[in-house]
This record gives structure tokens, sequence and C-alpha cells, in this order.
């Protein structure tokens, strides 16, 4: 298994790269920098297409394409495809080491399905020009990717038994609350990737209020529209700036539920011992992310700021995957408390002890439980 962890562990920061990387190269509008894909003007590099580069950018001096935008579009398609190929990888590796602790080659399947499908995404958000819809869809997948290969990467290197204590005692409310968290926070990421693709960001360029007002002029209708194209109504006409506000306010408003609905949720995890680091890692990027989000506007988008939000969403995805793991692992791992031998016996231990599988009484039940409970690490 150590290849394989060590292949997990590579994907996941690659795909960390890869996301934030992707990020950058949009909101610094370099997207259509190579206006064909998967190369750049039918070549592997923009070395290799740097005449037809400079005669495009000569032709429209602010135009997308330019030889910088181009190395920047290609840079983030050759990480993209070397994480295809890693994932590959473990997909295999996975359903070859099938039976090992800690493998799950059903996640790893699925994970290569949708590296796949964002490979498509990336080549209609280049050949359909940037149209929101598939640039949301886009950020999305990345953002799944990130979520897989977080669950494979705690899955192959978490110890159990530190799982089992970590997850000592969550309730089933609890765990429904961590599932609903990371739903909304998901829906967010959504808005936050609408408002991005539609260059909606700077709709309002006040804090709290918007255009002055709580409760602004805003075009709901258009703004939500999701098939057409960029900057347009589905009629064709120029989307308004009610329509923007729309997509600015939402995102807002959406802050303000998943980010109270996650305030909680983190309180009630430090609360518990076992998952107090996960409390406080939640909290920590759910600060970090609502200041980002407040200086964005306040400071009039700067470009690092821009990216360092997308970062922090991409952070608050790998925080709620872990938060997720460790107390669904009370549903999979051994029982933790007392085990008694005999009855009325006081005997424990604190380690966690699994049930005998084969059905034994009296006095075989007795030896086998002492046996469990004077060396647990047999068990």
């Amino acid at each position: 298994m150590g290849l394989y962890r060590r292949l997990v562990l590579l994907a996941l920061l690659l795909t960390a790269v890869v996301v934030v990387f992707g990020a950058y190269v949009r909101l610094a509008d370099a997207g259509l920098g190579c206006p064909d894909w998967p190369g750049c003007y039918g070549q592997l590099s923009p070395a290799h297409a740097a005449d037809d580069i400079r005669a495009a950018h000569a032709a429209d001096p602010h135009g997308p394409v330019s030889l910088p935008k181009a190395w920047k579009e290609m840079v983030h398609r050759y990480l993209a495809a070397t994480l295809g190929l890693v994932i590959i990888a473990i997909a295999v590796l996975a359903w070859r080491r099938r039976a090992e602790p800690g493998s799950a080659p059903g996640v790893a399947m699925v994970l290569v399905g949708v590296v796949i499908f964002q490979g498509l995404l990336g080549k209609w958000t280049v050949t359909l020009l940037l149209k929101p819809a598939i640039v949301t869809a886009h950020l999305l997948g990345g953002l799944t990717t990130l979520a897989l290969l977080s669950w494979l990467a705690l899955r192959a290197y978490a110890a159990p038994r530190r799982q089992a204590n970590l997850a000592a005692g969550a309730s089933a409310p609890l765990r429904l609350a961590a599932a609903a968290g990371f739903v909304l926070l998901v829906g967010q990421i959504a808005l936050g990737g609408w408002t991005s693709t539609n260059y909606a960001a700077l709709a309002c360029t006040d804090f709290p209020a918007c255009h002055g007002s709580y409760w602004p002029e805003a075009d709901y209708a258009n703004a939500f529209h999701v098939v057409r194209e960029l900057g347009m109504t589905a009629d064709g006409e120029l989307l308004s700036l009610a329509a923007l506000t729309a997509i600015h306010w939402t995102h807002r408003l959406g802050a303000l539920v998943a980010g109270g609905f996650l305030l909680v949720l983190g309180a009630a995890l430090m609360r518990r011992p076992g998952s107090r680091d996960a409390g406080i890692a939640l909290l920590a990027a759910l600060a970090v992310q609502v200041g980002l989000g407040i200086a964005n506007v306040l400071l009039s988008l700067p470009l690092p700021l821009a990216v360092a939000h997308n970062a922090g969403a991409a952070l608050l995805v790998g925080v709620m995957v872990w938060v997720n793991f460790t107390l669904a692992c009370t549903r999979s791992l051994p029982f933790k408390g007392r085990v008694g031998v005999g009855m009325g016996s006081n005997q424990h231990t604190d380690h966690p002890i699994p049930l005998p599988t084969s059905p034994l009484k009296g006095e075989e039940q007795t030896a086998a439980l002492a046996a469990l409970s004077s060396n647990p690490q047999e068990a």
C-alpha cells in the first residue's frame, strides 16, 4: 500500500494546485488564451504556435489571446493531464489491491469517471466560449475531484484506532448536521462559481449593503437562466446590472445561511473532545474565507485575493470531508468501552474490541472475551 498512499497524496496535492491555478487562469482572463483544444493552434505548446498567437494578438490587442495568456492556459492543461494519469494509476492499484485495508476501488473508479467528464468540461469551456454554466460545472468538477481524493487519502492513511477515538460518541444528529453542512457548502460554492463566471463579483461594491440597500433592485429571472451565453440573457440581450446584482446578492445571502450553519457545526464539534481539532479547523477556514470575501468587495477584487478566495473554498471542502469522514467512522469501526468477562465482571479495556463472529456459549465465550481483554493487539 505504500505506493498507493503516495500516489493518493500526490494526486490530492496536485488537485489543489490545479483547482487554484485554474481559478487564476480564469480570473486573469486567460481562459481563451489558446482558443482550441487540446493543443494551442493545433500545436503542443505556445512556443510552437507563437506566430499564430502574435498574429491574433496584433489583430485584437485587447482580446483574449496573447503569449502570456496562452502559456497560463496550457500550463493548466499540462497539470490537469498529469493529474488524470496519476488518478488512473490510483484506480488500477486500488482495484489490484482491493482486498487490502484502506483501499477503496469503488471510489477510485468513480474518480476516474469524474476526471474524464472534467476533461470534457475543460474542452467545452474553451470551444463554447466560456459559457457560465460550463465554467461553473468545471469548477465544481475540480472540487468534486478534490473531495474524492481527500476521502481516499483519509481512508488510506487514517489509523483505525485513532479514528475510533475521534468518532467515539458521535450522535446521529451530529453526523446528519455534518452531511447537511457539506451540502450547504457545495451550494454556496456553486453560487460563488456562478458569481465569478458571470463577472458579477463587483456588481455590489459596498458592504454589508448593496447599492446602499439591503434588498437592492435585482433581476432574478435573467440572473439564473442557466442556458445562455456569457454576458447575455436567454433572449440574446446584454445582461443588465440588475441581473448581475441578483447573482452577487444571492451569493451573499447564501454565505449567511451556509456560514451560519457551519459556525454552529464547528462549535458543536469543538465541544466533543474527539473532534475538537476538526472543529477548530472548520471555524478557522470559515473565518478566513468570510474575511477574503469581504476584502474582495471592499478592495475591488484584486487578483491575489480573488484567487485566495477560490483556494479558501477548496480548503473548506477538504475540512468538511475530514469532518464527515471522522464522524462516519462511528458506524464502521469496532465498539470501544467495557468488556465483561463473565456475569458481573468489572474488567474493561480502552482498546476497540470486536465481537466474536462465531456463536460461543458459556465457558467458551468467557475464555474468548478474557483472551481479547488481556491481549487487545490481536483484536
